[in-house]
Order: structure tokens, then sequence, then C-alpha cells
């Protein structure tokens, strides 16, 4: 194995993590300005008005969007181990 197949591996990896991240964090930012924007515009400046709605919306982002994520982390791995007997020699 090559330093070029480590880096072609951490690279892949890296992306795959941005991949998996970006419906949850784009969600969670997406629900985070709403709330701000009418938080702002109701004067209501409760911190943790912010949270449920938060909570709320990520765990149906996760429950829409997690079987792609699990589908994609089980091929990437699956990938890896069978790169497995390659990295040995």
């Amino acid at each position: 194995m090559t330093l070029g197949d480590v880096v072609q591996i951490f690279n892949s990896g890296i992306l795959q993590v941005l991949a998996l991240s970006a419906p949850v964090l784009i969600v969670s930012i997406v629900v985070g300005l709403v709330i701000s924007i009418l938080q702002a515009t109701t004067s209501i400046q409760d911190q943790t008005l912010s949270f449920v709605p938060k909570i709320a919306a990520i765990m149906a982002v996760l429950i829409i969007f997690g079987p792609w994520m699990f589908t994609v982390l089980r091929n990437f791995t699956v990938q890896l181990f069978q790169r497995l007997p390659d990295m040995v020699r």
C-alpha cells in the first residue's frame, strides 16, 4: 500500500463524513435561522426556545435520511474491508 492509497482512503472517508452530516447540519442551520428571525421579530429572547424545534427537526431528518446514511456507511465499510488484503502487502 502506497502513500497515495492512504491519502485516497482518508480523502474518501472525509467526503463520506461530509455527505452524511450535511442533511442534519443544513436542517439544523435552517431551523435555527428561522427561529432566530421569529425571535427577533417578536422580541422573545428566550434561549431555550430554539432547542425543541431543532431537536424535532433533527430527529425527523434522521428518520428520513437514516436508511440512506446507514447504506452509505455500510457500503464504505464493505469497500474498506474488501481492500484489506491489498493493505497488508
